[in-house]
């Protein structure tokens, strides 16, 4: 007798014989879960296995001793990796029952028609990660993970560093989850949003090239790509200039989408400035499967009659465009001042969508007074920047710039969407770099870093850190950022600098990051990293529309765990030990 694992068939005992004996749970019929192999019964010759498989139900978990053998051949089914045989069953026993009526069926629920909805999957996760998608997804991921490791580990000798789930609360933009201490009462540990910090201190240790497959934890709004608990590929390099980082981490995502999904991603990745992609894009992450840029019109309506242009340039905003080729006959006046398309533009924080149209002898129409205000020399200049044509649609916004790019990013993907503009087949991956240093923080009067306080500056601006460029680079793929990083400071003056910039002073800075200060202090290389959210990559790759579908245990968007219940109130006696009154 030997032992063989087989694809998703729990044990397979095959003696000389071809006699098998297969374990796994009922799924369409008498086939085996996962698809593995169709079991036949024979009545004449094992009358007890056949009645017994009669009164099988979905579900049941069944163990068949029986024969392999060649199906009919007007019988294979292509479609099974087992399709050209079948176990013919001399004994079935039903190792448990279903007991009473199941939420959803599983050999149905992958179908658009009769998916279950999500509340009702993930209160009963366990039925649905049954589902070949679902199945699907969670060995993929492993697949990612597995191929991550070996080539960070195989090709470029990285080691994988474990980092404390339990350490101090620093600013790093969230909100921590804060962890009482009972033997430090009053006292209070916070999760990790990141190992930011031990893996600079791991730089300065020695260890060169770290990785870790880590756990993090942000108490944040939720969204369909976002957990309270994510997973992320943490990555830091010593001695490893811009160039030769980018240039890892695009060898690296490109080994993934080839052997993940057949994918060739460009050599090497295009890259964008940050200033770049808000100017033509509206967005630190464009989606460059599609053409439409943004064109700044400022100029051409200078001195304009048209007040809301006017006011707005007056006030130091801007006036920006976006041309939507032969979408003026798409789009009605009525649903451009009261439809969807304005319910968009007012989402993003806009008082109006301003839009003209280009009619088919070439003269603008549209907002009346808007079209108006243009001298025959101007339209045709408007007409030359939009680069637009009979039939095209243009569209404004106005305002301060960031709000903006804000609005005119929202409408370029909600067209893009609509007028099918996309193209599904084509990948856009790219490189942001050249980030601003710091953002204003209007509801705190101060700046802010936009990555992290320990993003290196530029050296070219260290005369002004506070409009200073950082050293820092996004990837971004098909509109989404997949990955994040940056060089750090390795330098105690210039942390303390930057620090102080974002209000932090020198004895405040001491006591947070006093012991990453001493590190610095010690002789700490010049390094860099890079973090890639692997539940968002999984989920891209697996064409899934939300990371819940490529976690095992996700939460809800409201943070709670449909299948536990999470989180829970606990006895008052968890409380008192670790000093807590309830108030």
């Amino acid at each position: 007798m030997r032992r063989k694992i087989a694809n998703g068939i729990k044990i397979a005992e095959i003696n000389n014989d071809n006699e098998i004996r297969v374990t796994g749970n009922v799924d369409f019929k008498i086939d085996i879960y996962r698809r593995i192999s169709k079991i036949t019964t024979l009545p004449n010759e094992f009358p007890d296995a056949h009645s017994l498989v009669n009164d099988v139900r979905l579900e049941y978990v069944i163990a068949v001793k029986g024969v392999v053998r060649l199906r009919p051949s007007e019988a294979f089914n292509k479609k099974m990796e087992t399709g050209t045989v079948e176990v013919a069953a001399e004994h079935v026993q039903v190792l448990n029952a279903v007991r009473g009526k199941l939420p959803f069926l599983i050999t149905t629920s992958d179908d658009v028609k009769d998916s279950a909805k999500e509340e009702i999957r993930l209160r009963y996760r366990c039925l649905d990660l049954r589902r070949q998608q679902m199945t699907s997804n969670i060995i993929l991921r492993h697949r990612v993970v597995k191929l991550l490791r070996r080539y960070l580990e195989d090709v470029h000798g990285f080691v994988e560093i474990e980092t404390p789930m339990l350490s101090r609360s620093t600013p790093e933009g969230a909100r921590d989850y804060l962890v009482p201490s009972r033997v430090q009462p009053g006292m209070f540990y916070a999760l990790p949003q990141s190992p930011q910090l031990f893996k600079q201190m791991l730089m300065a240790s020695g260890f060169n090239r770290y990785y870790q497959v880590a756990r993090c934890f942000r108490d944040e709004d939720l969204r369909a790509d976002r957990q309270p608990e994510f997973t992320q590929l943490d990555l830091e390099l010593a001695f490893t200039p811009m160039d030769e980082m980018l240039k890892l981490n695009e060898d690296l995502i490109r080994k993934v989408f080839w052997e993940i999904k057949g994918v060739e991603l460009p050599n090497p990745f295009p890259r964008l400035t940050y200033a770049e992609a808000m100017c033509r894009y509206g967005s630190d992450r464009p989606d460059l499967r599609f053409s439409l840029e943004l064109k700044d019109v400022s100029d051409i309506f200078c001195g304009t009659s048209f007040k809301v242009f006017g006011d707005a340039l007056a006030s130091g905003g801007v006036i920006k465009a976006l041309c939507v080729p032969s979408a003026a006959n798409v789009y009605s006046n009525t649903t451009l001042k009261k439809g969807d398309l304005y319910n968009e533009a007012m989402k993003s924080g806009a008082k109006g969508l301003p839009f003209l149209k280009v009619s088919s002898d070439g003269n603008i129409e549209g907002i009346a007074a808007l079209a108006s205000s243009l001298n025959q020399q101007n339209k045709e200049k408007l007409l030359s920047v939009c680069a637009a044509g009979p039939g095209d649609l243009i569209l404004f916004a106005v305002g301060l710039e960031k709000f903006v790019n804000r609005t005119l990013d929202r409408l370029r993907l909600n067209v893009a969407h609509e007028l099918n503009l996309i193209d599904h087949a084509k990948h856009s991956i790219l490189w942001v770099t050249d980030f601003p240093m710091f953002e204003w923080n209007d509801d705190e009067q101060r700046l802010e870093a936009l990555h992290h306080p320990f993003t290196a500056p530029n050296p070219e601006d260290m005369g002004d850190l506070s409009s200073a460029r950082a050293l820092a680079y996004d990837m971004v793929y098909n509109g989404v950022e997949i990955g994040g990083g940056s060089l750090r400071i390795f330098k105690r003056e210039v942390q303390e600098k930057v620090l102080e910039v974002v209000g932090i002073s020198s004895e405040q800075a001491e006591e947070k990051f006093g012991y990453l200060l001493e590190a610095f202090d010690m002789g700490a290389p010049p390094h860099g990293g890079i973090a890639f959210g692997l539940d968002r990559l999984v989920m891209l790759l697996a064409g899934a529309s939300s990371i819940r579908d490529v976690i095992a245990f996700p939460k809800t968007t409201t943070a709670q765990c449909a299948l536990t219940r999470a989180p829970s109130q606990v006895d008052p006696e968890q409380l008192k030990n670790l000093s807590i009154h309830r108030v």
